[in-house]
């Protein structure tokens, strides 16, 4: 007979926004049941942000020898041990795990149940030995890999974000199916790293971010030799006895020893009996309200599998509205616009709000301000100038969208986030004092062009014309 549990909030799911969701509501005295069937942490410290982030640290490492020489110091070709790149992935998974681990949360006072979660009625889950009767619950499992119906996938083994960092050796050339973020990052990843790499994709290559900014990331991808077929489909996949053969709809084929699938993520929303639970999903997800609260009133779902933004920060964004909503019963609603994406390839690419297109389809006239890092100090000591940024304003000075195409764009977007969400305008950043030399001098010489047209004025001149008759 199962033991029956009555906590506050019962949380379904151990990645990010699961875990966001537990630690705040136990930091606040709330009895929390916290249920995970499979590794504490989630999709992003064990296949996702996290290992690519140090597989991309390592091919940067590579890259750097390899062009040291622009820097007065020999370049050299680096001797990559497949085996140690696997290695440092997984010591950076082990040294950030123990955040997300069982021992921490149970230390918080949360329950953790490590097993397969299901309604069986609209207040009850039942997970391993126990019931758990939740005044309400909160499903955050996430979202998986999954792979087009290409004819012949079934055929072939292939890789995808939650296997390409268990190999201990690098494709000596690898195929990539599909060119969003995922695919763009780690093609340029195990192409820094010695791998030939060839990315196979049905529309444009990163078709979410706005092509004048994609296009500065994409030249550098082919630049350091990675081969992107662009608005090509696939007829059907074939094995070879040392890999794979991808043959292209309209004649010709690409061959490799690997395979590794980025064409898109699927909701976990299987064997969580929702239907029990009154809950209405489709294959996009649950269905939620701007508040992310189900159609079972009682049951919240937040981060992928609530079929919005799929990022770490937009689960921990949604947390904190859902904590808002279930524990204090205050008004929280999503607002998709302040949440800033990043693609970690060299240069990358960072977003705030609304890009070009999107601003004049809502706003109509908009006003467009650029600065390259071309025309920054810190850029050129560091060799870094490729690319720019790219502010979208209202007619009134209002700040609708930020796009930078750059060095360390991920880390200079958080400045225009905050303007976004305190509704501020040009000027703003215009009149901050930045340290120089700084990449972030950037910002403020975008914001400033603001003022251009102004200067420009006929009035303006009369002004300066008058007081310049006293002295």
């Amino acid at each position: 007979m199962s033991q029956e549990l009555k906590p506050d909030l019962c949380v379904i799911g151990a990645g990010s926004g699961g875990l966001s969701v537990a630690a705040a509501a136990a930091a606040m005295g709330v009895s929390v049941v916290l249920v995970e069937k499979g590794q504490m942490g989630g999709d992003c410290l064990n296949y996702g942000c996290v290992p690519s982030k140090a597989l991309i640290a390592a091919a940067r490492v590579a890259h750097t020898m390899r062009h040291a020489g622009r820097f007065g110091i020999d370049s050299v070709e680096p001797r990559v041990d497949g085996a140690k790149v696997h290695a440092h992935i997984h010591d950076v998974i082990k040294s950030i795990a123990p955040n997300d681990s069982q021992a921490r949360f149970e230390a918080m006072n949360v329950k953790v149940i490590r097993a397969p979660g299901k309604f069986v009625s609209a207040r009850v889950l039942e997970a391993g030995d126990f019931s758990i009767r939740a005044r309400r619950f909160v499903v955050a499992t996430g979202s998986a890999p999954s792979a087009p119906p290409i004819p012949g996938i079934e055929l072939v083994r292939y890789l995808t974000n939650e296997s390409i960092f268990d190999l201990t050796r690098l494709p000596a050339r690898l195929v990539i199916i599909g060119a969003g973020p995922i695919g763009i990052e780690l093609a340029q990843a195990f192409r820094r790293l010695g791998s030939e790499v060839v990315v196979i994709e049905a529309g444009r290559a990163l078709g979410r971010e706005d092509p004048e900014l994609a296009a500065v990331a994409l030249n550098a991808l082919a630049g350091e030799g990675v081969e992107l077929r662009e608005g090509v489909a696939i007829e059907r996949i074939e094995p070879l006895p040392a890999g794979v053969r991808v043959l292209l709809a309209g004649g010709g084929s690409v061959e490799g020893t690997d395979l590794l699938v980025a064409a898109g993520r699927t909701p976990n929303v299987g064997g969580l009996g929702l239907e029990a639970a009154g809950v209405n999903f489709d294959r996009k997800g649950v269905h939620v309200d701007r508040g992310l609260r189900t159609s079972n009133r009682r049951i919240y779902a937040v981060g992928d599998v609530a079929g919005m933004a799929q990022f770490t920060h937009a689960a921990n964004y949604h947390a904190g509205l859902v904590l808002r909503s279930a524990l204090f019963r205050l008004s929280a609603k999503v607002d998709e616009t302040l949440i800033p994406r990043v693609t970690y390839c060299d240069p990358e690419i960072a977003v705030a709000g609304l890009s070009e297109a999107d601003a004049r389809a809502k706003h109509g006239s908009v006003n467009v301000l650029r600065w390259p890092f071309s025309e920054n100090d810190r850029a050129h000591a560091s060799q870094e100038t490729a690319g720019h940024i790219k502010l979208v304003t209202a007619p009134d000075g209002t700040i609708l969208g930020v796009g930078i195409v750059g060095p360390h764009a991920g880390e200079l977007i958080g400045l225009w986030q905050l303007a976004l969400s305190k509704r501020m305008k040009f000027g703003d950043i215009a009149r901050i004092v930045l340290p120089y030399p700084t990449l972030s001098e950037v910002s403020k010489r975008a914001a400033i062009l603001g003022y251009a047209d102004k200067l420009r004025s006929p009035w303006l001149g009369r002004i300066l014309r008058f007081m310049r008759r006293f002295g």
